[in-house]
């Protein structure tokens, strides 16, 4: 019987042993490379050189994992200091959520796309639920407000990300050349030309800042 690419190669002597903490590092470390739909728990094992069975010690299948990565990636976020005011409160919450998820945007596709969600990240939830209730807001408005933010922040962040990594592989843009040619529609035809220098300003905060007074306004 051939051997799996991707499984392990069994060593003799004493069985390795492996902590949670290198278990994370290496997941980390794998979904930079490859990519997080690509990750197994077999393809993990090979990774680190030990059998699968020994990653099922410290974790029970790759969506236990990827909450585990989630956890131990969002203790290392370092919290704001939160003003009073409800407003700056959810802003500096959400810029604060913004910048962790923009230095590993896979995250994102992650919660986006299976729901999953740690215990740890759920500061953000509470500060930003909290302060709409503050403003005034009911529990199931404060919902939506963060539910809103989510999705601009989301949105934004997956977007470049995507945007960048077709860049980087040299892929074409066909929506610059789109929009030279668009003579008939004139409000976009007067910027096509700077389009690719105004779409990559960074105009998060600004969009935050305007979303929020709409959202939390009397």
């Amino acid at each position: 019987m051939s051997r799996c690419e991707d499984e392990p190669v069994p060593r003799t002597g004493r069985p390795p042993r492996i902590n949670r903490d290198e278990i994370l590092v290496a997941t980390r470390a794998l979904i930079d490379r490859d990519g997080w739909e690509t990750l197994t728990m077999r393809k993990l094992a090979a990774e680190v050189g030990v059998a699968a069975t020994t990653l099922y010690h410290h974790v029970r299948d790759k969506e236990d994992l990827l909450i585990q990565l989630l956890d131990y990636y969002a203790d290392e976020i370092k919290r704001p200091e939160l003003p009073g005011d409800p407003r700056e409160r959810v802003v500096l919450t959400a810029l604060a959520m913004h910048d962790a998820l923009a230095a590993w945007p896979w995250i994102t596709e992650v919660l986006t796309a299976d729901d999953l969600v740690g215990e740890a990240a759920l500061w953000v939830t509470e500060e930003i639920m909290a302060a709409a209730v503050d403003s005034g807001r009911t529990l199931d408005e404060a919902v939506y407000v963060y539910r809103t933010i989510w999705y601009y922040t989301a949105g934004e962040i997956m977007i470049k990300a995507r945007g960048a990594r077709r860049r980087a592989e040299g892929q074409p843009n066909y929506r610059d050349a789109v929009l030279r040619k668009q003579t008939h529609r004139p409000t976009v035809h007067a910027v096509a030309e700077r389009w690719p220098e105004l779409s990559m300003r960074d105009t998060y905060e600004a969009g935050l800042r305007a979303l929020v007074n709409g959202l939390l306004s009397a």
